[in-house]
């Protein structure tokens, strides 16, 4: 596996390499895609996540609480498959700034912790910027955000924020790598199918509902436009041994799953004769 831009380029460019999987950011993608297929070579990528849940009037909170902090705020918001927006009925919006705030921030390896640090200062930095234009574009930040004094050293420990917006901005649109969950509320199921894809990202995403038509319509083509799709269950952990990937700005490739393997390998249609005769297409005779 290669970090380093300036080592993966010769992989990119040599047509000995018929295939390239790259895991990253939506950035790294748009610069490795054309290159990869300006030689007729082929690529699988796993990019940008802004994955969201729809939360329906009669969803089991309780389950709906503990699905979305593990999905939102686990790794401290550093996985691909992190729930980013919560698009909840407007008539139970207001349930999750109480958990948020009794999350225990501090290293990982202690069994107390449950969210740990930022990677670096960048990324502290960008968590930031993202707050203050959430805030700039009318958002409220409910809970967290700010930096965590811890006694595990000089990390970038910072507690998982709750921001409520009164729209899907630019901001909420792009997807930061850090623990800032956006909430959108919603009065019909269209419009939180609308809120929910009108991002450009489609990687994991998941409804809760006791609604079996709402399920059913969220699975079905006109719902979610990800790769992943859950029922009852946070956008992060379950899909472990399907085949993994999304559409849109996320790449469209899968990796692993059942079914992953076929794009690792070279497709042929052999025909083999094994008689004396030479059968040709469409009927073709020689005189």
């Amino acid at each position: 596996m290669l970090t380093d831009a300036a080592g993966a380029q010769p992989l990119v460019d040599s047509p000995l390499v018929p295939l390239i999987s790259a895991t990253g950011s939506e950035r790294m993608g748009a610069a490795i895609g054309p290159r990869v297929a300006a030689r007729f070579g082929r690529s699988i990528l796993e990019l940008g996540g802004n994955n969201a849940a729809v939360v329906t009037p009669s969803a089991d909170l309780d389950l709906a609480v503990r699905g979305i902090v593990f999905a939102a705020a686990g790794t401290a918001g550093q996985r691909c498959t992190t729930m980013r927006r919560l698009i909840v009925h407007e008539s139970i919006a207001d349930q999750l700034a109480s958990v948020y705030r009794g999350l225990a921030v501090g290293n990982p390896f202690e069994e107390s912790a449950l969210v740990g640090p930022l990677i670096d200062e960048q990324s502290f930095s960008a968590m930031q910027s993202a707050l203050t234009q959430a805030a700039a574009d009318g958002g409220t930040v409910v809970v967290g955000g700010e930096r965590v004094e811890t006694s595990s050293g000089n990390g970038y420990h910072v507690r998982p924020a709750v921001v409520r917006m009164p729209a899907q901005s630019e901001v909420v649109r792009r997807e930061t790598f850090a623990p800032i969950l956006y909430v959108l509320t919603y009065s019909t199921f269209d419009e939180a199918l609308a809120l929910h894809n009108s991002v450009p990202q489609g990687l994991s995403s998941s409804i809760f509902t006791a609604d079996q038509r709402e399920a059913e319509r969220f699975l079905a083509a006109e719902g979610s436009g990800c790769g992943i799709v859950n029922v009852n269950i946070g956008t992060s952990g379950p899909e472990i041994g399907g085949a993994f990937g999304g559409e849109k700005s996320t790449g469209g490739g899968r990796e692993s799953g059942s079914d992953a393997w076929r794009g690792y390998m070279r497709r042929a249609t052999n025909t083999i004769n094994y008689s004396t005769e030479l059968p040709l297409a469409q009927g073709v005779a020689f005189a």
